[in-house]
């Protein structure tokens, strides 16, 4: 699917403008950043990075796309020429997914024309905002859970394509599984699910229904025990499978008081191995409050594909530096009150203390030691216009899932709590 048209109309005009006044193929930098975390946020997750970089590959503009700015006067015969033989072959870099991210972290650096990094513009903000915002919500999901494991299952609650997307990004984060096939398709997920209550409606009976389950998906399964009455469905249940129940769903009520006592009944009736999972509008608080009940598994939906109050990340792609007639660098800002930026490309390195922890973000307009321990943080993804492959399909999420799990453990532990406060780490600026 060409990409090329996941664009506003105001980058083109600009394109056109530019190639007007011949500035269009200046060499220019341009930074994706965000100004500040989500309120209450402690830190981000970036997230999206290996899709983008997909998303790139199919970044040209075909002849059906080009007669639709034509006959639509996007912009002129100039501008669609110029669009005929568009392909990005700049450099980016950035930070790889699943790495943390602070007010300022210079998250996606973009080396190359004006008119080639103005082009990818809304497309590379539309991919990192949403998937990032994703990410960093599942992530706090998963600091919640402790060694519980979490399932995604929102696809219901948003677009089809954005199902997709939040899928990888709650993945990447530490979910364990997804009930969407598609995902599971492009990039290699874990699938899980089992039924839902109209399953158990469209049978006479709840035994019914869980004998069919039973039958066709075996002892091991997890039947849904709240259609009607929890206690006679997890009775029912456990009279259907036997000690080899996998485990029961709790979709509804008091899920705290409920989990005790099922969990009792369950032990009552010789069912010790079989686990409970409860869903229901979960989200991290309501993980946190489950931390003491004897739940297995969390299930999450609409919080989590929504950012859990937060649905974007907030970046945004600011020109930094570009070349004047003579060839030399100038770094550019915008000064405008509560939205200027910082000229000048950036370097970004995490100082870390003697146990390994982070302390510190520490970003620069030239290279920079911090005299101590550190990490760097910005990677390569394209060079010369070749995209590195290896961030994407499904071994980039298992790249991704790496680099978060490394990165997390570098927090001090405020960080995995959920009060609201300032970053769990400072980022400071260093301008030379």
């Amino acid at each position: 699917m060409r990409t090329s048209l996941f664009t506003d109309h105001y980058e083109l005009t600009m394109l056109q403008a530019a190639l007007e006044s011949g500035a269009a193929h200046r060499p220019s930098v341009f930074e994706a950043f965000a100004r500040r975390l989500p309120e209450g946020r402690r830190y981000g997750v970036v997230g999206g990075t290996g899709r983008l970089l997909e998303g790139l590959v199919d970044f040209h503009f075909d002849e059906e796309q080009l007669r639709f700015l034509s006959d639509h006067r996007v912009v002129n015969a100039q501008t669609i020429k110029y669009l005929e033989n568009y392909r990005f072959s700049g450099n980016i870099s950035g930070y790889a997914e699943g790495e943390l991210y602070f007010p300022n972290s210079p998250l996606l650096t973009v080396e190359s024309t004006f008119a080639e990094a103005c082009v990818i513009e809304t497309y590379l903000l539309s991919v990192m905002n949403h998937d990032s915002a994703i990410a960093s919500a599942a992530s706090r999901m998963i600091a919640s859970a402790g060694d519980r494991p979490c399932i995604e299952m929102g696809s219901r609650r948003t677009h089809e394509e954005s199902a997709v997307a939040a899928a990888r990004a709650a993945m990447i984060a530490g979910f364990t599984s997804t009930s969407n096939l598609e995902a599971g398709a492009r990039y290699g997920l874990k699938t899980v699910g089992t039924s839902a209550h109209s399953f158990t409606l469209l049978h006479d009976s709840e035994r019914a229904a869980f004998e069919a389950q039973v039958a066709s998906l075996g002892k091991d399964t997890i039947l849904l025990v709240d259609t009607y009455d929890v206690e006679n469905g997890v009775r029912t249940a456990v009279e259907v499978a036997g000690p080899e129940l996998g485990g029961v769903r709790l979709d509804s009520g008091d899920l705290v008081q409920q989990a005790g006592w099922v969990r009792q009944l369950l032990d009552d009736l010789g069912n010790w191995n079989t686990k409970i999972t409860v869903t229901s509008d979960l989200d991290e608080y309501a993980i946190a409050a489950l931390a003491s009940a004897p739940v297995d598994a969390y299930g999450v939906g609409t919080a989590l594909v929504t950012g859990s109050g937060h649905p974007t990340a907030s970046m945004v792609y600011k020109l930094v530096a570009r070349q004047d007639d003579a060839g030399s660098w100038i770094p550019v800002a915008k000064a405008a009150a509560n939205k200027a930026s910082v000229g000048g490309r950036k370097h970004a390195v995490r100082q870390l203390n003697d146990r390994d922890r982070a302390v510190a973000e520490i970003v620069s307009t030239t290279e920079h030691t911090s005299g101590g321990p550190e990490r760097a943080l910005v990677v390569p993804l394209v060079v010369n216009g070749e995209i590195d492959m290896s961030y994407t399909g499904a071994a980039g999420v298992h790249k991704a899932t790496e680099r978060h799990r490394a990165s997390t453990q570098e927090l001090p532990g405020i960080a995995r709590k959920l009060q609201r406060g300032e970053p769990v780490i400072p980022t400071i600026m260093i301008q030379d």
